[in-house]
């Protein structure tokens, strides 16, 4: 299967990366989302990531015209043409992406791949909510998107070889390194990461040392790029929350238990970068 003509559901953070990505690789890429501000937001990410390379003479100026020119922004489907490719990026939440992926199974052609970018949430039972399960994938991009070479590719149960054959390739046209991954909850990625910083949050919640210590352990002593409370709030404390519930729940092992002070920093409203305060503050 050969795909050209994309959509991706969801412009924040996630989606408006996959949206470049693709559309650096050449790809026709509609990018929706419900709320026209949201839209608007997603598309200024992609602008500044762009202009970035312009200043850093990666690209020219009409390359990044070029580039643009493949992105149309929509905030209904009903706007959506036929299209080869879903890529959901949607909030981390079992039931919202069930529901996302009832609607497309409704309104796509049945040849129509739906790919899922979830870090850590079930494919099969994504999939099941569809009536062409073999068509479901996931395909887990890391953050930030134009930057990570990685993407987790996630068969389900059903998920057919000629499907994973279109989004292996398609994953190399976007210059990515996909590797293939079992359906297991957290998939390698969050599985390995995430119990890593739940432990962090565990280390400064018992007053073992402090998050800038913790963090600087982990720099210098690890040779990490970033510390792990520090990468915590970029990737937004409540979807670190919601990998370790999946992951807890999905084993059923305590080792996966959430740290209490992860979830009182969720319940305060303190995601991270995103708002303005997680475990450092940002302006």
């Amino acid at each position: 299967m050969t795909i050209q003509q994309v959509l991706i559901v969801g412009a924040g953070q996630m989606g408006s990366g996959i949206a470049q990505v693709f559309a650096q690789a050449g790809y026709n890429v509609q990018l929706f989302d419900t709320k026209e501000a949201g839209l608007q937001k997603g598309l200024a990410i992609i602008e500044k990531n762009l202009q970035r390379q312009v200043d850093k003479e990666r690209i020219t100026a009409t390359e990044k015209e070029g580039i643009t020119s493949k992105l149309h922004p929509i905030t209904s489907l009903d706007q959506c043409g036929d299209v080869d490719l879903v890529v959901e990026a949607a909030v981390e939440q079992l039931a919202i992406k069930k529901q996302i992926f009832a609607d497309l199974d409704a309104r796509m052609p049945a040849q129509t791949i739906l790919a899922t970018n979830t870090s850590s949430l079930p494919i099969t039972e994504i999939a099941a909510v569809t009536n062409r399960p073999e068509k479901v994938i996931g395909m887990h991009f890391m953050n930030p998107v134009p930057v990570m070479k990685l993407v987790e590719i996630i068969r389900g149960l059903a998920t057919s070889d000629e499907t994973y054959e279109a989004i292996h390739t398609a994953t190399e046209a976007l210059r990515k390194t996909p590797v293939e991954v079992n359906d297991f909850p957290g998939f390698v990625s969050n599985r390995i990461l995430m119990p890593m910083i739940n432990e962090a949050v565990y280390t400064l919640y018992e007053g073992v040392a402090s998050k800038e210590a913790i963090d600087e352990v982990m720099k210098l002593g690890m040779n990490h790029p970033m510390g792990p409370l520090t990468l915590a709030d970029f990737i937004g404390l409540d979807t670190c929350l919601y990998i370790m519930e999946t992951l807890h729940e999905g084993f059923g092992d305590d080792k996966y238990r959430p740290c209490p002070l992860l979830r009182k920093y969720v319940n305060a409203g303190w995601l991270g970068k995103k708002t303005g305060k997680g475990f450092y503050e940002y302006t």
